[in-house]
């Protein structure tokens, strides 16, 4: 370590003091000393950047890789339970119910509207080009595949498709859509929302602005959770009305309908199984797996493969396909797959026992095709198979010659663009639901709004003073003032906020106790020992003689901003903080809460080290934590917020927003928004507002 001939001589005279006013310690415990003075009194050279601190870059990832056993344990153990046929078809009715109270209501079911716009021939079938309305002004494109030469009902089945660009027109999805209708089955295949000719986000070319498939169910369906909807029922409700117009054609046997698709279309065709009771048969490609495994193996999945409330209610992969049971369902994986084979497996198993249960375990199948992930010839066969084991239609599961057609001869618009022919965006619909929740909500506040805050955050309460760790000091951080100590204070078993403290006052040990000092408390953005050498705030509040100076950062920011899923991907929008904010929402503890618990108990750390009376201070991300503890704490005085967001009905109501699902509270508009809070802290403590951020993350 370089430094100047000043600094190594304060630190010789140090050591040489502390030796003889001890009576001597050993030369090991002499030099750790002397190394921890070195490590504070060296700055670091003007021109040398400085690492912002991380010693807890897996802390979040294990938190939740242990709340996704435990829920996973809860359902097995209910698994364990069933001994009967009658405890078996008790089960499946449980899951039923529990799969409605995840995804909500169906909506009302309105006029499909239903247009074919164009008919292909072709040797043993046809193709007609069909918009159907799922929602009144939210239409939905689809081909319709006809055998030719039909005399009676056949079999039907709904197609769903996974993250293609181009939707149903994908080679695989096409395949396997044609397969069928030369196997003697209808098949009605639809573009997914942000698909193929249902951009959400459409420019003046008709192409997405923001990214196709992944990023536009990420950008519409996080929104969503603000008013209550969720894209996993959206999602699904567009293929429960693409089965409504299925069963409309004559052509259909409505006792012989069945589902399939991959991968997105895969998870579509395991959540149908758990909403729509009148599937017969069923394939899913490419996702079932458990939730454990993809935490565990830190895969992200899309906003709709993330339903609320999920593994709070005890629900896993295998339970949507239970809700079907004791129907004929065959799981379709791939060895090499990103959905880890192990889990389709442990899914496969579950499932067997419950249909054994009821006597039809002949109806439960596992496939493993032996490549990568993708809807390819071999699990297309399998697929034919099976349907044709259940309807009888064919005796033939090799697949035939197909056709591959051109994107064009399967758009069902003139430019391959439901925003030319008038669609309402999904993002129209929730600002709409933003605004009539806006006239329904009545002002709260007081007892009214702490009770439906601590509701939607899903507050919880621990007694006691939270036990914390010393954490060695770093030097040369260019902080505000010249010494500082960390703290990682448990907040809950698993959990650590890590908290600064800063001052002019040399510390290596537990804070000074007693001292009845007023405490100036920030909850940092990003990063605190980043924002303490850049926050001119904190550069203020160093200079507040009469107040000690504390910095936090909560779970999932900071000193624990997690290394994981992709490099690099925190800030992206499908990297690790909507990893955890996602399961957050699956475990019905918005992160969000996670984070306001956090400063409510490092809160309640200060209390007990003499810190009686608190200026609060929050800045942007984490200006929401430090708002919705500042309604709960009595010791909080003054409250400062800089960058805080202006409302949640702001984001909800616009096309584009920059806030991530980690600062998103599900169902919030029913109940409150921010205003009613800073109105509260008006009222109740000393309140100052600097430089609100709206819906793009900007005061702009």
């Amino acid at each position: 370590m370089s430094g100047s001939k000043q600094s190594i001589d304060q630190v010789e005279k140090l050591s040489r003091r502390t030796f003889l006013q001890s009576g001597g310690i050993s030369l090991v415990s002499l030099s750790l000393f002397e190394n921890l003075v070195l490590q504070e009194l060296v700055a670091a050279p003007a021109d040398q950047k400085i690492e912002t601190l991380n010693r807890f870059p897996r802390m979040v990832q294990e938190y939740f890789v242990r709340r996704v056993r435990e829920q996973e344990a809860k359902t097995i153990k209910r698994l364990d339970s069933l001994k009967t046929k009658a405890d078996a078809e008790e089960y499946v009715q449980s899951v039923q119910k529990r799969i409605r109270e995840a995804f909500g209501r169906n909506p009302e079911r309105t006029p499909l509207n239903a247009r074919i716009t164009k008919t292909t021939e072709r040797d043993t079938y046809r193709i007609e080009n069909i918009i159907i309305e799922s929602r009144p002004g939210f239409l939905v494109t689809a081909n319709l595949y006809i055998p030719k030469g039909i005399t009676k009902p056949v079999p039907g089945v709904v197609g769903t498709c996974g993250h293609s660009h181009n939707g149903k027109a994908e080679t695989a999805y096409q395949s396997f859509a044609q397969g069928l209708a030369r196997k003697g089955y209808v098949v009605l295949i639809y573009d997914p929302i942000g698909q193929g000719e249902r951009i959400q986000y459409s420019g003046d070319d008709l192409k997405s602005t923001i990214g196709v498939g992944v990023r536009e169910h990420l950008q519409g369906g996080n929104q969503q959770f603000l008013v209550g909807e969720n894209l996993a029922m959206w999602r699904a409700w567009d293929g429960i009305r693409a089965l409504d117009y299925l069963l409309t054609r004559k052509e259909v046997d409505p006792k012989q309908v069945g589902v399939t698709g991959n991968s997105g279309g895969g998870t579509m065709t395991t959540w149908l199984c758990g909403v729509e009771p009148r599937w017969t048969m069923a394939a899913p490609s490419c996702f079932v797996t458990t939730f454990r495994r993809n935490m565990e193996n830190e895969l992200p999945a899309d906003t709709e493969q993330c339903p609320p409330k999920v593994l709070a209610l005890e629900l896993d992969h295998a339970d949507f396909l239970a809700a079907q049971a004791p129907h004929p369902i065959r799981i379709l994986s791939k060895e090499r797959d990103y959905f880890d084979v192990r889990g389709a497996h442990e899914a496969y198993l579950r499932l067997k026992r419950l249909y054994k249960l009821l006597g039809k375990e002949e109806n439960i199948s596992f496939f493993i095709g032996p490549t990568y992930h993708g809807y390819s010839q071999e699990n297309r066969e399998a697929m034919y198979q099976w349907f044709n084991q259940a309807t009888g239609a064919s005796n033939e599961s090799k697949e035939p010659k197909l056709i591959i057609e051109k994107d064009e001869t399967l758009w069902c618009t003139p430019k391959g663009s439901v925003a030319n022919v008038g669609s309402k965006p999904m993002h129209v619909f929730t600002a709409e639901r933003s605004q009539e929740l806006a006239k329904q909500r009545k002002p709260k506040s007081g007892a009214a709004l702490k009770s439906v805050v601590a509701e939607a955050l899903r507050l919880k309460h621990i007694d006691g003073v939270p036990d914390y760790r010393i954490l060695r000091n770093r030097g040369g951080k260019n902080y505000p003032l010249k010494y500082s100590i960390s703290y990682a204070v448990e907040t809950e078993p698993g959990i650590q906020a890590v908290v600064y403290r800063v001052s002019d006052e040399r510390l290596y040990s537990r804070p000074p106790q007693n001292t009845g000092k007023l405490a100036t408390l920030y909850v940092a953005h990003i990063s605190s020992d980043a924002e303490l050498r850049e926050e001119p705030l904190l550069k203020k509040a160093s200079k507040e003689k009469e107040s000690i100076l504390y910095t936090c950062d909560v779970r999932g920011i900071g000193e624990s901003l997690p290394d994981t899923t992709n490099a690099n991907s925190f800030f992206t929008p499908y990297g690790s903080d909507y990893f955890y904010a996602a399961h957050a929402v699956m475990l019905d503890e918005p992160y969000i809460g996670q984070k306001t618990f956090d400063v409510l108990r490092v809160l309640e750390w200060l209390k007990a080290n003499g810190h009686t009376e608190i200026h609060l201070i929050g800045r942007g991300w984490g200006a929401l934590p430090a708002t919705f503890a500042a309604l709960f704490s009595p010791q909080v005085k003054q409250v400062t917020l800089k960058n805080a967001l202006t409302s949640f009905s702001d984001i909800a109501e616009t096309e584009h927003y920059h806030w991530p699902l980690s600062t998103l509270i599900p169902n919030v508009l029913t109940t409150f928004d921010m205003p009613d809070c800073y109105a509260e802290l008006k009222v109740s403590k000393e309140f100052t507002q600097i430089a609100p951020w709206g819906a793009i993350g900007t005061d702009s």
